[in-house]
């Protein structure tokens, strides 16, 4: 996972990258909005954007992005006379801002908690992928019987409600959690309650 330096400054993107690779984090500095939005947006990691800018300001890009569905932690650099503003950034989904002049230690301990919670945000989107990509292999008929054992209902009621026999129930139920990867109804109900969760 890297972290993106967007800062008009070259002082400060430069220092930026020394110190987070200094603690053994991918840094890539980028000089405007404009330049950053140019490459192939990051799949992963977390930006680190200065709020006052030549050209499209921080708060412009973090609009973009977020408009572009792009979900990447947003650390603001603000100076004093911002911090309205970053606040107003924080509202809209901004994971922080720190202050100029900043603590190294400060910052950089913010950088690794957005790393770490765009690690999660990844790491749940990949499950319900996952998950959703199960739910699509179930057949009609599969999602039906499904429905049933999550209601709790024994295979005889199941087969009277659909018109079919116990044994065809028992075949769809082997198939649903050989499909969904669990071995019970229990284990079937909390995998649905996770993935509404």
């Amino acid at each position: 996972m890297k972290v993106h330096i967007v800062d008009d400054d070259e002082a400060i993107r430069d220092s930026l990258t020394w110190l987070l690779s200094s603690r053994g984090l991918e840094a890539e500095a980028h000089p405007s909005a404009e330049a950053f939005l140019a490459r192939q947006e990051p799949a992963a990691g977390c930006l680190v954007l200065d709020i006052r800018m030549e050209g499209m300001s921080g708060l412009d890009l973090f609009d973009r992005i977020r408009d572009r569905g792009c979900r990447l932690p947003v650390i603001f650099l603000t100076g004093h006379g911002d911090v309205p503003i970053a606040v107003q950034a924080l509202k809209k989904g901004a994971f922080d801002f720190v202050e100029k002049p900043f603590n190294d230690n400060d910052l950089v301990d913010k950088v690794i908690e957005a790393l770490a919670q765009d690690a999660r945000r990844r790491a749940r989107q990949a499950g319900a992928d996952s998950l959703a990509a199960r739910l699509a292999s179930l057949s009609e008929r599969e999602r039906q019987v499904m429905d049933l054992i999550l209601e709790g209902r024994m295979n005889k009621v199941i087969a009277d409600r659909l018109g079919i026999s116990m044994r065809t129930v028992e075949v769809h139920r082997a198939h649903v959690f050989e499909k969904m990867g669990v071995k019970t109804a229990v284990e079937l109900a909390r995998l649905m309650v996770a993935m509404k969760g």
